[in-house]
């Protein structure tokens, strides 16, 4: 008798038997189940669930401020089981222009700025043949000011000439790479993708130098190429940029680029320390990503930086006062009347004119509603329910509330550690790849399949599981590879060799595949109204308040709303499952199973016998890490399908 075993990092996990492995349709792999269910829950994305508790209290407007967005990767839907987040990007539409108009009420400037990461996340960004054919003209509606690249504008050749041939174009000058070229198709030469630097004036006068950096990313196709930032500051344009007569009152410094000096990835103190030799005392305003969290940093007396988190939750806020008619061209209010201002230098005893102040802001809509002083009745503007309702329409097009099964739990993916059976790997993630990557032709062999942590992006919520729900935790599309007929005494040995080596980060060969009734059977239909009504489901929410509480340099007064800390616990690089294993026994051989991108990583770990001429695609080349968890939650999740409750908060 054969036994299905899951195994993560030395965790046994006992899994479904091995004859739920193989469906019935001879034409494809993986489980099917033939029984169709409807499932009706009202859900609107206007219509999230709004958040219980909001801001603790009014925002510091300076001269200049700033509104940051970073790392949405698709999320322009917002949050639709989860309370703190539940804004969608019609409501962002909305509150930007209120506070634009608030900052021009006031007499001062407001620059709107993203630092990049627009897609890999969510349906509404991956669902389509290219990402971000739907989203991008969604997320377009945000007159933003500067905006740059991200390394997952690159990774894919048709998503970064795609942002290149459009984008790059509808947004000008306002689109900073400063090291960034991708390649123009017709000349085969690398261009910069947009603008090296912006010089512009505010509507206050305010003389802005702007510089656009990405990380060192090695990560990108051939498409295109980045400069690393040693490089850059012995480009021309660099050194005259810094030497032009033009007097600039500010530099905004910004990129997908951590904000953290002391994060090994970040590059900011490149051009930082550049800006200077020259300019030793102007202000420098930094605004980065990349790293997914809340941070700001202090560069000096005169300088420091914001970092706005991920995915649509958080909306970085900064403001600065210090202008004067002495040192720039400032021309707006010297203290907004009626509001508070900013008050705290960059570090105390700091021999500088300028103060600041910083705050994170929750997406949703209690927020928008509390610091643009309005009520849910007047708050909407027309431009913003319309892109609400162009939201709700790629939706439907893209079948992303079609319902595949009922998860009867939530399972995250660090709030507990990785052993844990609530932690998503061993409670889903192990399963479900057990179960469901099977080659039917090789089901009678025992198997090791590998993948990365990273790949998982998003802890997996109670409620029903959509065609959206599978972007959101598993958004990459990586080939399953296999060498069959490894000896197990050394395949066992190849885990830990990878978590004790360097992580390698995913890759995103190909663009997905269409649809179809092999890797995408539906179970039905997600209506979008009423999740704000009184579900309250939350992200990681045991109480109201719970999520997000942040130290930096400034200390932990940052969060607009308070909440109650929520446990992060360190993840290894790789995780294991282990399937169709001899009862009692260890087997000989193992078919060895892995993403594509670590191909090169498990070879070496291998050893000299084995080559690339001994790997192939295990399924088919067409069958990714995009494909499990559909079949999956058909197989395992089917128990209150038609009354799927919800997790409470």
């Amino acid at each position: 008798m054969n036994k299905t075993l899951g195994i993560v990092g030395g965790l046994v996990v006992a899994l479904l038997p091995t004859a739920l492995a193989c469906g019935t349709d001879a034409s494809c792999y993986g489980p099917l189940n033939t029984v169709e269910h409807v499932r009706h829950v009202k859900r609107i994305q206007p219509g999230a669930p709004n958040a219980a508790y909001g801001p603790k209290g009014p925002l510091e407007w300076g001269q200049l401020n700033f509104l940051h967005t970073t790392d949405t990767h698709g999320w322009l839907e917002g949050h639709l089981k989860e309370q703190n987040y539940g804004a969608d990007w019609g409501d962002f539409v909305t509150f930007t222009r209120r506070m634009k108009q608030t900052a021009g009420n006031m007499g001062v400037d407001l620059l709107l700025v993203d630092t990049g990461d627009l897609h890999d996340g969510n349906g509404v960004s991956d669902a389509t043949k290219i990402d971000g054919t739907s989203s991008m003209p969604i997320f377009n509606e945000i007159d933003y000011d500067l905006l740059t690249v991200g390394n997952h504008e690159l990774y894919v050749s048709e998503v970064a000439y795609q942002m290149s041939t459009t984008w790059a174009r509808k947004w000008g000058d306002r689109y900073v790479t400063s090291n960034v070229k991708v390649m123009d198709p017709a000349t085969g030469k690398y261009e910069y993708l947009g603008a090296t630097h912006r010089y512009f004036t505010t509507k206050k006068g305010l003389r802005v130098m702007a510089f656009g950096l990405l990380f060192d990313f090695t990560g990108n196709s051939n498409a295109s190429q980045v400069l690393k930032a040693a490089d850059v500051v012995k480009e021309p344009w660099f050194g005259e940029a810094l030497a032009a007569k033009e007097p600039v009152d500010v530099f905004v410094l910004f990129g997908h680029n951590p904000v953290r000096q002391t994060d090994s990835s970040s590059t900011f103190s490149v051009l930082f320390g550049e800006i200077r030799k020259l300019h030793p005392t102007t202000p420098v305003q930094i605004l980065g990503g990349h790293s997914h969290i809340r941070d700001f940093a202090v560069y000096d007396d005169n300088a420091v930086g914001i970092e706005s988190g991920r995915y649509c939750e958080t909306l970085g806020w900064m403001s600065m006062t210090g202008f004067s008619s002495g040192n720039s061209g400032y021309n707006g209010v010297k203290n907004p009347h009626g509001v508070a201002n900013p008050t705290r230098p960059a570090r105390p005893g700091a021999k500088s004119p300028f103060v600041y102040s910083r705050r994170y802001l929750d997406w949703n809509r209690r927020t928008f509603i509390y610091h643009t002083k309005q009520t849910e009745k007047a708050f909407d503007y027309g431009s913003g329910l319309r892109v609400t309702g162009e939201l709700t329409e790629v939706r439907e097009e893209l079948k992303l509330g079609d319902v595949y099964g009922c998860a009867p739990q939530t399972w995250c993916i660090s709030c507990v550690p990785f052993e844990n059976s609530t932690n998503i790997f061993p409670g889903v993630i192990v399963p479900a790849v057990s179960s469901v990557v099977v080659n039917k032709t090789r089901a009678d062999k025992s198997r090791l399949i590998i993948g990365n942590t990273g790949a998982i992006r998003f802890d997996l919520h109670q409620g029903p599981f959509t065609y959206d729900d599978n972007f959101i935790v598993s958004p990459f599309r990586d080939v399953f590879l296999y060498v069959p007929d490894v000896p197990y005494d050394l395949a066992k040995t190849i885990l830990p060799k990878l978590n004790k080596g360097p992580v390698n980060k995913r890759h995103l060969a190909t663009m997905p595949v269409p649809r179809d009734s092999c890797t995408d059977p539906s179970l039905g239909y997600l209506t979008r109204r009423e999740m704000r009504e009184s579900h309250g489901v939350v992200r990681r929410q045991e109480i109201v308040t719970s999520g997000y509480v942040t130290t930096d340099d400034w200390g932990s007064d940052g969060d607009d709303t308070e909440h109650s800390h929520i446990p992060n616990y360190s993840l290894p690089g790789y995780w294991q499952a282990q399937a169709n294993f001899p009862e009692g026994k260890d087997p000989e051989a193992v078919d060895l199973i892995f993403f594509d991108f670590i191909e090169s990583l498990v070879l070496a770990d291998l050893g000299a016998n084995y080559t690339a001429a001994m790997v192939s695609c295990y399924i088919d080349c067409s069958f990714t890490s995009q494909d499990f968890m559909l079949p999956y939650a058909k197989l395992a999740w089917q128990d209150n399908i038609n009354n799927c409750p919800l997790a409470q908060s």
